[in-house]
């Protein structure tokens, strides 16, 4: 017979505990997933003639060289940090990645349309907020359920 949810058995705080560390453990390779998704799509773009153009008239030195290189960064750090495979080390590539791209793609300061300014100015804050997750990254690691992870055991 069923019981009702006032006779019904509390769990214990460790059974609890428990319970919550099981589904929260998905949440670390949720966000490394989220977090790299906006990498991998771009970075294919890095090797079209029309990047290139577009970081050779924002100034960018050596556009045919440093945009596929940019490009390979963004894929490397992505996936490194999608699959928590030295997530480490592939966030600190995204750094190196998001550092110039941030103030020479997005200089806000620089744009005299005040509606382009606002956009650029929008896009470098992206950019700033998308480098704070993986300076996190970098510092904490890919965390459970990775490939990391599992070296360590």
């Amino acid at each position: 017979m069923p019981t009702s949810l006032a006779t019904a058995e509390p769990r214990s705080p460790s059974r609890a505990r428990a319970e919550r560390q099981s589904i929260t453990r998905y949440l670390a390779p949720l966000g490394r997933v989220a977090f790299a998704a906006i990498f991998l799509p771009s970075a294919i773009l890095h090797f079209s003639p029309s990047y290139v153009q577009y970081a050779a008239a924002s100034g960018v030195p050596l556009p045919q060289v440093l945009v596929p290189l940019s490009g390979l960064l963004a894929t490397a750090g992505g996936l490194s940090v999608a699959l928590g495979y030295r997530a480490r080390l592939g966030a600190w590539a995204l750094v190196l990645f998001l550092i110039p791209v941030t103030l020479t793609m997005h200089a806000f300061w620089r744009v005299t349309d005040p509606t382009m300014a606002q956009m650029q100015s929008a896009m470098f804050l992206k950019n700033v907020s998308i480098l704070g997750g993986a300076l996190l990254i970098a510092y904490f690691g890919a965390g459970p359920l990775s490939l990391d992870a599992r070296a360590i055991r």
